[in-house]
């Protein structure tokens, strides 16, 4: 048996899906990256290893203020894994943008591997993806985008 219960791992897992749909709506990351432990680990493939909260705090607020990035509102998540004795949590996540004006989905998936630390925080988050998919589902809402504004014009 695992250090934490089912139970307190889905929790958190929860939470982290809601801080995130949060934190992309307002633009305040804070909350979201309070979730995480003072000395933990993100690894982002594009981006690099980043160590502890503050260096987390800083990047996913700088990151996400993007005027691009500040579209992707939405993060669903398509399936996930619990891992009891290690406490830890493998989804795949959905990386969507608003709605460019005409209800079509644009979005890139990755893989998330998120390591419990207790006390609703992380320890260690890992994003795995494909950074042309992402290029691909950009350049896909801007075109969307446009056509939609040139027919209004």
């Amino acid at each position: 048996m695992g250090k934490w219960s089912r139970e307190e791992l889905e929790e958190a897992f929860e939470n982290y899906q809601r801080l995130a749909l949060e934190a992309a709506q307002s633009g305040n990351w804070d909350a979201w990256a309070e979730q995480f432990t003072p000395d933990a680990t993100y690894v982002e493939h594009l981006y690099g290893s980043l160590g502890g909260r503050e260096a987390i705090r800083k990047w996913i607020q700088g990151t996400m203020s993007q005027s691009i990035n500040r579209e992707m509102c939405h993060f669903p998540v398509e399936w996930y894994m619990i891992d009891e004795e290690r406490g830890w949590v493998v989804a795949q996540v959905w990386n969507r943008m608003s709605d460019p004006g005409d209800g079509s989905l644009h979005q890139a998936y990755n893989f998330t591997l998120l390591k419990y630390a207790g006390s609703m925080r992380w320890s260690y988050e890992e994003d795995i993806y494909n950074p042309e998919h992402f290029k691909i589902m950009v350049k896909g809402w801007l075109d969307r985008r446009k056509e939609l504004a040139q027919k209004q014009e």
